[in-house]
């Protein structure tokens, strides 16, 4: 049985397009990190996320908790 293959390129691979990659694994040590407060406890933390104002931001402690649910 032989590899299916269109244009070269084995089926599942990771594709690449210029500068972007699909499929590829994110650098998260990179990722920018903006500072707000728990809507839930109050406590300061960092989220990688620029906070939108009216909506809810939850530290790791909180967000887990919810997620558990």
């Amino acid at each position: 049985m032989s590899d299916f293959n269109r244009g070269g390129q084995k089926f599942g691979a990771k594709k690449s397009f210029g500068n972007k990659s699909f499929g590829a694994q994110k650098d998260f040590s990179e990722r920018e990190m903006h500072k707000a407060k728990c809507t839930e406890c109050g406590q300061d933390c960092e989220v990688p996320f620029k906070p939108t104002p009216g909506k809810p931001v939850l530290c790791k402690e909180c967000f887990r908790k919810k997620k558990a649910y």
